[in-house]
């Protein structure tokens, strides 16, 4: 490979107050603190960031003027009394003019999206969620932010829970609003059986990091594995195989960056067949190898 080619495929480092933007293409590695997986940022200062991806939810809270994103459905003029909600692997870019501030969060969602009761709006979580036209429930939503930010400047202890509780706290008020407006998503779909999921989810949870199987899981629940692969998309909005596959990069990626584990023993404890197969869903999931990832991620924590 010549040299042109390595310097296209290395990440790019900007440097920020309190670490690093790293990017690989159009994917952003978002570096975090120690202990910590939330960050937020002030800036009053005009800014173009291009359109990228990454893992984090991103919040963006105007305090003065406007802040433009663009995303592949719609751009969205984000007001100083608004707020938006951007999911995770959403491509966007953002635009702040010259007289414009604002507050940017990022954190990773899935402590809060993982609790079973917000499978029941799903589908608002894997969507833009724009703060808008309705200034009290907007307050509501901008006091947590604030009380977040608040949080994440003092750094008392255990600052980076806190900060989740706000979250959390605003994700209900936003999911409570919604159902009081009528949001009927799915919603005689996602009533049925309830306890097979229930019961499979935690089935997988302490079994993932074996060689189990849709066949073993459904057996466990009683029902066909036919029936059960549907139900369990119908409530939780991604398919068993997605599922499983996610608890496994998320161990994955936890013993990367914070042990010095070797890549392939890390690979037999998340519940990867094999070397070859880790590095194939790794690399479909996060856009490199674990190799670069703890490589990136290494460097900071």
């Amino acid at each position: 490979m010549d040299n042109n080619a390595s310097k296209a495929l290395a990440p790019s480092r900007s440097r920020f107050p309190d670490g690093f933007r790293i990017m690989r293409g159009k994917h952003e590695y978002v570096t975090y603190i120690e202990h910590a997986s939330l960050r937020i940022w002030y800036s009053d200062i005009p800014w173009h960031f291009e359109s990228h991806t990454h893992s984090a939810v991103e919040i963006i809270m105007p305090l003065k003027g406007e802040v433009v994103y663009t995303l592949p459905e719609r751009v969205y003029r984000v007001q100083a009394d608004e707020a938006l909600i951007v999911p995770p692997e959403h491509a966007h870019d953002l635009v702040m003019e010259e007289g414009s501030s604002r507050y940017l969060l990022l954190f990773e969602p899935d402590s809060i999206f993982g609790m079973r009761d917000m499978q029941l709006i799903s589908c608002l979580l894997k969507s833009p969620i724009y703060i808008t036209g309705q200034p009290a429930f907007q307050e509501k939503v901008r006091q947590l932010l604030t009380q977040t930010v608040e949080c994440y400047e003092r750094k008392d202890p255990l600052w980076n829970s806190l900060c989740y509780s706000y979250l959390l706290q605003m994700y209900v008020l936003i999911g409570q609003h919604y159902a009081q407006q009528g949001f009927q998503h799915d919603a005689g779909q996602r009533r049925i059986d309830p306890e097979i999921v229930d019961s499979a989810r935690l089935y997988i949870d302490q079994n993932f990091t074996r060689d189990i199987s849709l066949s073993d899981v459904s057996a466990f629940t009683g029902f066909s594995k036919y029936y059960f692969s549907r139900i369990f998309k119908q409530q939780l909005g991604t398919s068993f195989s997605e599922y499983l596959r996610q608890k496994r990069l998320s161990m994955a990626e936890d013993q990367l960056i914070h042990s010095r584990t070797p890549i392939q023993e890390i690979a037999i404890n998340a519940g990867f067949g094999s070397i070859a197969t880790f590095n194939r869903v790794f690399r479909e999931a996060r856009n490199c190898s674990p190799s670069k990832y703890r490589e990136i991620y290494g460097d900071y924590i």
